[in-house]
């Protein structure tokens, strides 16, 4: 009889939470998200954690996302995929042509997407080929923005993980505030 009595007592929570977590919680969620005048003042303000790329030739560009705008994503195709291979082969010409330098040079990160599309890091390599474009359309000395793509470009974590990385909606920010 005791276990009858905590298997429907142990049932009874179940219902509640899931009623409570499951269906209210999330309702009130989105109601507020509705109200007049919260929507507008919802969006992030001064991060550079989100990889946000200009167009036009005085930027830095960073990843390409798999995703079209204003969604995220990467992509399911592997390497072997002919599709994946057709892009990255259209994306590598495009970028080879506006830096002005061979396909064979271009960074791998140039062509294939990050796994969310919303990584604000390009590698320092990446961010080197693009100094003399954006030096050249901004009529800066490419010492100048390579000063600016120094300050920009994160360690290692914890001084031994991963690569170093310059991030893109920073630089792009300082070299805003430059011109």
């Amino acid at each position: 009889m005791t276990f009858v009595k905590q298997a429907v007592a142990g049932l009874r929570v179940l219902l509640v939470l899931t009623v409570l977590l499951g269906v209210l919680y999330p309702a009130s969620v989105w109601l507020v998200s509705r109200l007049p005048g919260l929507h507008a003042n919802a969006e992030a303000v001064d991060t550079t954690l989100v990889g946000v790329d200009r167009e036009g030739d005085q930027w830095f560009h960073t990843r390409p996302s798999a995703a079209t705008l204003p969604a995220s994503g990467g992509s399911n195709k592997g390497e072997l995929n002919a599709d994946h291979d057709a892009v990255v082969a259209e994306r590598r010409a495009v970028v080879s042509q506006r830096e002005g330098v061979a396909p064979q040079q271009v960074p791998q990160e140039a062509v294939t997407a990050s796994g969310s599309g919303l990584d604000p890091h390009v590698s320092s390599a990446y961010a080197e080929l693009q100094v003399p474009r954006v030096a050249r359309a901004n009529g800066l000395s490419e010492q100048r923005v390579r000063d600016l793509v120094s300050a920009n470009t994160d360690g290692r974590a914890l001084g031994f993980l991963g690569e170093p990385g310059v991030n893109v909606t920073a630089l792009n920010r300082a070299l805003a505030a430059v011109r």
